[in-house]
């Protein structure tokens, strides 16, 4: 399912007048550079945000966890790590089963969530368990090792678990040779038990099918390949799952809908709703935007228990014109509020009506109503947020 999405740009020119030494905006957008700059983050931190930067401050927090880069400003949920930007590429390829990735600065972040990270023990106490055992002959990632060192080395510390210590799933460590964490320095009074992560839950039938099909050719595509579906990745886009409205009844007179957001390699899910044709999730989830920008897919779901889960219908819609919004933003000097583009609702494409790119409070952002397909009825409500590597 294509869709060719025209996207309108707009300038004004009260506000260009304003920038004086700075190119125009409407030049700028027409640029095609993959190097972002960095914007100060004028957002003011919550409680609960001030707290996580204390986790990131304590011992061991304050380095990636997986390549001991300086500073990170993401975090592995799931797995109870602080990690760099880098890094952060490769847990998101691991899917969410795994390693939930959230941003520091840029996710709103509850109480609970720092609670729950905070009793897990931070870098000090997970590298403790998944570099227990770390053989002689293998390397943990630097600063400056490539995307293909730092996917090997995390895929075989998170997904394959090879490091564990005896105390964990392996009766025996199975290197004769190996190292203890480089975490250890920290004080033991820092540490916290690590309990076990469930496992992950299957879900929508052709969401399950691909999964089983990856799974299917996991051993021989990472024997001949260990960076199957790895890609370099030039932002991020955060995507606020607003609401639905009308959906298509599954369940005889309602639904428990859900929503996955698929790009490239890629996907995250909501929450299931339970019976609820108009569900509002407000829920947002974070998407690493590859070199070769492919279209955001848009797929739902209604729930069902003891039988496949049923399709609701489907978008896509075409990311490149924020991206390129955005970078336009990052190499000017305009921090008024304005609007920089946006996509016109045609019969060519599954918009409501037009979704506008605007930057507000130094953010490009884009509302967009979508009307689903390959379904009887549906409207869509998201709103999208470009983020350079920078934040």
């Amino acid at each position: 399912m294509s869709s060719i999405l025209r996207m309108e740009m707009s300038t004004q020119q009260e506000n260009s007048a304003n920038v004086s030494g700075t190119c125009c905006l409407y030049d700028l957008l027409c640029l095609e550079t993959p190097n972002w700059g960095a914007h100060t983050d004028r957002r003011r931190l919550s409680g609960s945000q001030r707290r996580l930067e204390k986790l990131l401050h304590q011992c061991g927090n304050d380095i990636c966890a997986d390549c001991g880069s300086p500073d990170p400003k993401w975090v592995s949920l799931s797995l109870g790590v602080f990690i760099c930007i880098k890094c952060s590429g490769v847990h998101r390829s691991l899917g969410v089963h795994i390693s939930k990735v959230f941003s520091v600065k840029l996710d709103e972040w509850t109480d609970e969530q720092v609670d729950t990270l905070g009793g897990m023990g931070g870098n000090t106490a997970a590298n403790d368990k998944y570099e227990a055992c770390i053989p002689d002959d293998i390397k943990k990632p630097g600063p400056d090792s490539s995307i293909q060192e730092r996917s090997d080395f995390i895929r075989r510390k998170y997904e394959k678990l090879q490091f564990l210590n005896s105390n964990d799933l392996n009766p025996t460590c199975p290197y004769p040779g190996h190292r203890p964490s480089s975490s250890n320095n920290c004080s033991s009074q820092d540490k916290k038990p690590y309990d076990k992560q469930a496992t992950r839950h299957r879900i929508g039938h052709a969401f399950r099918n691909s999964w089983g099909r990856m799974q299917s050719d996991s051993k021989s595509t990472k024997k001949s390949n260990p960076l199957a579906g790895m890609v370099e990745f030039v932002g991020l886009i955060k995507v606020n799952v607003v609401k639905g409205t009308n959906l298509a009844v599954r369940d005889v007179v309602t639904s428990d809908p859900y929503v996955i957001l698929a790009l490239g390699h890629q996907s995250v899910k909501t929450r299931v709703i339970k019976n609820n044709l108009n569900p509002v999730w407000n829920e947002s989830l974070m998407l690493s935007i590859p070199e070769n920008i492919p279209p955001l897919k848009v797929l739902v779901y209604d729930k069902d228990t003891f039988s496949t889960d049923d399709f609701m219908g489907e978008a896509e819609i075409d990311i490149q014109p924020l991206v390129t919004a955005a970078r336009a933003y990052e190499k000017s000097n305009i921090n008024e509020s304005m609007q920089l583009g946006k996509w016109v609702a045609s019969k060519e494409n599954t918009l409501v009506d037009d979704g506008v790119i605007t930057l507000e409070d130094g953010m490009v952002k884009q509302e967009i109503n979508l009307r689903l397909q390959n379904v009887e009825r549906g409207v869509l409500e998201i709103e999208l947020e470009c983020v350079p590597l920078t934040q």
